[in-house]
């Protein structure tokens, strides 16, 4: 398996993972799957600000991403990223998740990052909570009932973790 900085000739992939994610998972709240021109769209945004979007490959092709986004759009938030995960299904369970998020993580802290949330959609995502936590994430919080997806009220899960020294130092701004 190659763990790699996305390319445009991934977008396919990705679109076509991602769109198996909507249709099918309460890992993401979306109902409609965006097409390709949505996810290039996206895509551009994310690496345009400088920020990882990574896949992960075997023979068969892509078999999972991960990017890093701010939190929120405010210049406040700027050494606080957002970390989305996705895997196409016969690469769940197989480290592939630990593998990107282990990765990216690296890459927003070499970056200044100084913290990275996980916002997990459904409470009941266990695999991507595991994850999370196996790489020294910690509960802080739960949006109860904030999403509406395949007839039943689900919650998000947030999780948290310092990169480099998180809040013991002042952070040093990009050029």
């Amino acid at each position: 398996m190659l763990l790699r900085p996305s390319q445009a000739a991934d977008i396919p992939a990705i679109t076509a993972l991602y769109a198996h994610h909507v249709l099918h998972g309460t890992g993401t709240f979306e109902l409609e799957p965006p097409d390709e021109a949505d996810m290039a769209r996206r895509h551009a945004d994310v690496t345009g600000k400088g920020l990882p979007w990574l896949v992960a490959q075997d023979a068969s092709g892509v078999i999972g991403y991960a990017y890093a986004n701010h939190f929120r759009p405010r210049r406040a938030y700027r050494f606080c990223l957002e970390d989305s995960i996705y895997l196409a299904p016969a690469a769940q369970g197989r480290g592939v998740g630990r593998l990107l998020l282990a990765e990216l993580m690296a890459r927003c802290e070499a970056l200044g990052a100084r913290q990275m949330l996980a916002v997990i959609g459904d409470a009941a995502n266990a695999g991507s909570i595991g994850v999370h936590r196996s790489l020294g994430f910690e509960h802080t919080g739960v949006l109860k009932a904030s999403g509406w997806k395949f007839g039943r009220w689900l919650d998000v899960i947030l999780m948290q973790k310092a990169l480099g020294t998180g809040a013991a130092t002042d952070p040093v701004d990009p050029a």
